[in-house]
């Protein structure tokens, strides 16, 4: 990302900077997970047995679902899935967020202030891979996350543990199985990824631009603000997909358009907005908790880093 307002001697390295997005990442998803799990169970809700008419819903927004989670099922059920969900974002923002700056450079060919297109290229480019990389942990947290259903409906447990949904998984559908869904996930992420590594880099490069702010933490929190409130309008219709497909029974659906157009004639187009308001509450959080992290984690691991150095 863009530095400035003193910042002209900082420049981590590459290595420093995949270390930093991994651990912000999963310090984000730590603060911002029960959100994720709303989100989750918003999304699937109508999936198995569309809601009736004048049937009430088991879930009804973002806090209800959580206090429905909560009373039901204890504090515990809001992170299902985390232990999937960190390993996710070891593997997931390391690459999508590290590797940024290094793959916008060489679209740019060093350019000092790359265009739009190239920022977009290379947000694509590491939002895809990053899916390639992380997409079996991204299915294990969504199957635990909506692993409820199951025990509501009296069957038992799917997975005992997240090993142990690697290893079934893996049994009962093969290593395909493991990357269910990967290429909506793929088009998610791309979005996602621009929307959110790309609107952070344009804004936080346009207030210091502008001398509106310093490179300080207000500057981050506008710049993550925006991010996260692009992120979630853009990015909602492929997210709901992503999800209903990769929680689904094998056979279910016959691919992720399949799924799509399913959910259109069952539920109607309001249904790729499930959810809308968990995803937005979690992204804007996390967008802000996430590069507010980084950019912390980032100088902290720089600085050690060259300390280290100068004492050989």
């Amino acid at each position: 990302m863009v530095s400035g307002g003193g910042s002209s001697d900082f420049n981590p390295s590459v290595p420093v900077k995949i270390f930093s997005a991994g651990a912000a990442g999963c310090v984000s998803d730590l603060v911002t997970f029960p959100l994720d799990t709303a989100k989750v169970r918003l999304q699937i809700q109508g999936e198995s047995e569309p809601l009736v008419r004048g049937q009430r819903a088991t879930y009804r927004g973002v806090f209800g679902t959580m206090f429905t989670i909560v009373r039901t099922e204890g504090a515990r059920g809001l992170y299902n899935g985390l232990l999937a969900g960190l390993h996710r974002q070891m593997s997931f923002a390391s690459v999508r967020v590290g590797l940024y700056d290094a793959t916008k450079q060489f679209y740019g060919r060093g350019s000092e202030s790359p265009s739009i297109a190239t920022r977009l290229a290379a947000g694509c480019t590491t939002g895809a891979m990053a899916v390639a990389v992380a997409q079996p942990t991204d299915v294990v947290k969504v199957r635990f996350q909506a692993q409820v259903r199951l025990l509501r409906g009296g069957a038992a447990t799917r997975y005992g543990g997240t090993l142990d949904a690697y290893r079934t998984i893996a049994r009962d559908e093969g290593l395909r199985g493991l990357w269910k869904g990967c290429l909506p996930n793929i088009a998610r992420n791309a979005i996602v990824n621009c929307c959110e590594t790309v609107t952070y880099d344009v804004i936080k490069e346009r207030i210091l631009q502008y001398e509106l702010m310093a490179d300080n933490m207000p500057c981050h929190f506008t710049a993550a603000f925006g991010a996260g409130f692009c992120a979630a309008v853009a990015a909602s219709p492929v997210d709901v997909i992503k999800t209903r497909y990769m929680n689904s029974a094998p056979g279910q659906y016959g691919g992720a358009i399949h799924c799509a157009f399913t959910m259109l004639l069952k539920e109607g187009p309001a249904a790729f907005y499930k959810g809308f308001m968990a995803s937005f509450l979690r992204l804007g959080s996390w967008n802000i908790v996430m590069f507010m992290s980084y950019e912390q984690i980032k100088r902290g691991a720089a600085r050690l880093h060259k300390s280290v150095q100068s004492s050989f």
